[in-house]
């Protein structure tokens, strides 16, 4: 550098450094100093609109007595909810519903803190014993600590179906564990069995509960048995579109703006990219549909469910529309009347008829008696009226006619309203009455490591024509059936998954038997993938065993040819089949189980795994009755040693089923 330089690299440096100090003076320590004030005209609102998870102080605000906590899976259990807590203003009380996952249940030890008050619990059970998704928290906080409900009045409703091993646990246990933590029962737990007739369950329990709820507190019935509306109908006119909800589940537009993660309230619109028939022949259908979830970050494991949103018929809204006369495009929002309630709105709001018809309520259920109850009073036929009160009454002959004309006959509010046609409700009130329709669950048939960009279904298409001579069809699959790809176009579904407890073995050298006729085979489908798959990377894999059942062989055996390759490549060991049809003496998987008894009984003694998947009614019980055969007779035991020897295996994971009814 010359002699005739200004500046030095030094003298550079110390400027610069000096710049810096002051632009940090002038600028960035002036935005500090007034940090504060910028956060609090942000934190304030945030404060403001946070809802208070204190179901006491809420209960107190409202000068509330009663709180009815629900465990629901399917809605049944949030509807019997609303159903007691609405009843409270019968008896002079005032009750409110609370979603234990939104409130701290540990305040339930300060509900004596309010002057006679109760709690009341409507818990549904789910899959092999467990409590519903939105009730675990709950279910691990009984079960974690010894919180002091000394004193804390009761009761219990629960909701189950006796197909299921393990039927009403999680209601028995709640029942139970609060009486050992000091509460007090105000009237035997009640049992609703949806193999039956549930709502009867309901209804005759609920009709012996309040008069103890009576007797207990002193108080008496008000008379006042009206019908009070519990929202209240806005009509919209020239709402932009944007701000009008057309079938999402949760958050405006979700379906436009799609962002992970997704989830029940946010599920993921999956392009549906084959949709092929599995049935050679016969005049029934199964499916085979395959959804692509790239781009979603969805996870799945062999064993895991799919869910799908499905949508109603349109032709069976149209038809409702047109027999109440109303305009299905006519924008609503029906707001409760309670302005504390938690929920505001029975469905997504502001939405259409159409909307709400289409994909929020179901309108194919036969309707539960509190419905028709508050529906009775829009007949102008005093007949039609008589006729719906005679069946709403609490007797033997009324539930009777209820059972009969309603459910056996599998009437839906479509069905009621042709054959009564002088019933003439507003639609905005079937709309507040009507339970919300659910998604649909499948039992994924796919295995990841094969297919980690895409979900595989197999599902049976539901027709059937009911005593009445309706035809009925399935919600889900025939909406489904009609959605099939093309070139140029691939139709959605809104999916989200759900994680199961149905898994393989951690060591794929365990052994392995899968009882899966029908459908059944359809998680077996995807743990056969996962098998072949690591066979063909070289790790050793233990037998594969499949039982498999159908009514004819020419027709129904699904997938045939890809486990006919299994078993030619050896991933799957053995494959017995039973086609029920095709000999003059119908034969069941459970006959083949029966007949390989010490296979069987070896593949136990070896560490090996069951898993038992279809209908829960007949085939899955019988197949636990063998097991319990197999265990006595293979293994020497009595009768009590082969049922604690199947709970060994449950407790181990090794008996694991995925059953419906």
């Amino acid at each position: 550098m010359g002699d005739g330089t200004l500046f030095s690299t030094m003298d550079l440096f110390i400027l610069s450094a000096a710049g810096g100090i002051a632009i940090y003076w002038f600028f960035f320590r002036k935005k500090k100093e007034e940090a504060p004030t910028f956060k609090r005209l942000t934190v304030v609102p945030q404060a403001k609109n946070t809802p208070d998870p204190s179901f006491i102080n809420k209960m107190k605000n409202t000068n509330r007595n009663v709180v009815v906590f629900y465990g629901s899976q399917t809605g049944t259990g949030e509807e019997f909810a609303n159903r007691l807590a609405k009843d409270a203003s019968r008896y002079g009380m005032k009750g409110m519903v609370a979603d234990p996952e939104e409130c701290e249940m540990e305040d339930l030890t300060r509900l004596n803190e309010i002057e006679n008050s109760m709690v009341i619990f409507c818990m549904a059970t789910y899959g092999e014993g467990d409590p519903t998704d939105n009730a675990q928290e709950f279910y691990d906080w009984l079960q974690s600590g010894d919180a002091e409900l000394q004193g804390i009045k009761y009761a219990v409703f629960a909701l189950g179906n006796k197909t299921y091993e393990h039927y009403n646990e999680m209601g028995r246990y709640v029942d139970t564990r609060l009486e050992e933590l000091g509460g007090i029962r105000i009237f035997e737990h009640g049992e609703g069995d949806d193999d039956a007739n549930i709502e009867e369950d309901f209804v005759t329990w609920r009709e012996k509960f309040w008069p103890a709820v009576c007797e207990h507190f002193g108080v008496q019935p008000t008379g006042d048995d009206v019908s009070v509306r519990q929202y209240a109908l806005k009509e919209h006119e020239d709402l932009p579109k944007e701000k009008i909800f057309s079938g999402e589940i949760t958050r405006l537009n979700s379906f436009n703006l799609q962002k992970p993660p997704f989830d029940a309230k946010n599920p993921f619109l999956a392009p549906i990219i084959v949709n092929r028939e599995l049935h050679k022949g016969g005049g029934r259908s199964c499916m085979h549909i395959e959804i692509d979830i790239t781009g979603s970050r969805i996870r799945y494991e062999s064993g895991d469910h799919v869910a799908v949103y499905p949508i109603n018929d349109p032709e069976l809204v149209e038809a409702i529309g047109k027999r109440l006369n109303v305009d299905l495009d006519q924008v609503i929002t029906l707001t409760n009347v309670d302005e504390e309630a938690s929920k505001k709105h029975p469905f997504p709001c502001p939405c259409s008829y159409r909307t709400a018809l289409s994909h929020y309520l179901d309108i194919i259920s036969p309707p539960r008696t509190h419905v028709l109850r508050e529906l009775s009073e829009y007949a102008e036929d005093e007949k039609d009226k008589a006729f719906l009160q005679k069946m709403l009454a609490p007797t033997s002959e009324g539930k009777a006619l209820y059972s009969e004309w309603v459910q056996k006959d599998h009437r839906s509010i479509l069905a009621i309203l042709e054959d009564l046609p002088s019933l003439k409700p507003p639609i905005d009130h079937i709309c507040e009455l009507l339970p919300r329709l659910q998604s649909r669950f499948y039992s994924i048939s796919s295995s990841p490591k094969v297919h980690p960009q895409s979900i595989h279904i197999t599902a049976v298409l539901v027709e059937y024509t009911t005593k009445a001579g309706r035809l009925t069809k399935g919600v889900a699959t025939n909406w489904l059936a009609k959605k099939h790809p093309t070139e140029t176009l691939k139709p959605t579904v809104p999916v989200y998954v759900r994680k199961s407890q149905f898994r393989l073995p951690f060591k794929p050298s365990t052994p392995v038997i899968m009882i899966g006729p029908g459908t059944g085979v359809a998680p077996f489908r995807g743990f056969i993938q996962e098998r072949n798959f690591l066979k063909q990377e070289g790790k050793p894999v233990g037998d594969t065993i499949l039982y498999f059942g159908c009514r004819y062989q020419a027709q129904d055996f699904i997938y045939e040819e890809e486990l006919k390759d299994y078993k030619a490549k050896g991933s799957l060991s053995k494959i017995y089949t039973a086609f029920s049809r095709d000999q003059e003496k119908k034969v069941y998987v459970q006959n083949l189980i029966e007949q390989n008894m010490a296979e069987f009984w070896e593949v136990l003694e070896n560490g090996g795994h069951v898993y038992v998947c279809g209908d829960a009614r007949n085939m899955a019980r019988e197949v636990h009755g063998l097991l319990e055969k197999i265990i006595i007779e293979k293994g020497n035991k009595d009768k009590a040693g082969a049922a604690d020897y199947i709970k060994k295996l449950q407790s181990k994971g090794r008996y694991s089923c995925d059953v419906w009814s």
